[in-house]
């Protein structure tokens, strides 16, 4: 008698196993299983993701810092530069500044070491001016040192402005007087020249001063 109650129980229990409930409940208890366990699922994801970023990853904080390092760099190797540069030119001024100013209070020391043998020669004339009685010696020197210094003036780009018989040119000329002429061709000419004038190149460096025939 207890077996076979035994055998019964067993069989309804097996019988409500497979038989369908047909139950909404149970059903809607599923899917919110399924729905609670997919969701914890990325939750614990995301905890994995920021794990491994703060363990072993690289943060964009962390990227910042380097450029940062970067541009100081940068910015202390331009000072440095822009530092250089103002003192090499600072050094450029004072020198080129130096340079002008020797350069205007020397600027005639060529000119003058040319001139100088020819005050040695007329030294010489001078001694001998008072001691010799060779009047054609003494004037045939003063002939050679004219000629030395004349032919100085040609090397330094300096000649004379020829005027003599010459049209009036005010650009070349200043009229000391006139003097009346016969001849017709001398009206408005150049009769004669008080002070040679010269040029330096091609610019006048002194103009001539001369008479004005009328």
């Amino acid at each position: 008698m207890m077996k076979k109650k035994v055998k019964n129980y067993v069989d309804v229990r097996h019988n409500n196993i497979d038989k369908p409930t047909g139950n909404k409940e149970n059903s809607t208890n599923l899917d919110k299983y399924s729905e609670e366990k997919s969701g914890n699922s990325g939750f614990n994801g995301s905890e994995e993701y920021a794990s491994d970023r703060l363990e072993g990853g690289t943060t964009d904080s962390d990227k910042v810092v380097p450029d940062v390092k970067v541009v100081e760099e940068k910015l202390a190797e331009i000072q440095d530069k822009y530092i250089r540069l103002s003192a090499e030119f600072d050094n450029y001024r004072k020198r080129t500044l130096r340079e002008k100013i020797e350069l205007s209070k020397y600027a005639g020391e060529d000119l003058l070491l040319g001139i100088i043998p020819l005050m040695d020669d007329f030294d010489r004339a001078l001694k001998h001016m008072d001691s010799t009685k060779d009047c054609v010696a003494l004037k045939d020197g003063i002939d050679i040192i004219y000629g030395k210094f004349s032919d100085f003036l040609k090397q330094n780009g300096i000649k004379e402005i020829e005027s003599l018989n010459s049209n009036f040119n005010v650009d070349l000329h200043d009229a000391v007087a006139k003097v009346p002429v016969e001849e017709a061709d001398k009206k408005g000419k150049v009769v004669d020249v008080v002070l040679k004038g010269y040029y330096l190149q091609d610019k006048v460096l002194r103009h001539s001063k001369v008479v004005v025939g009328e």
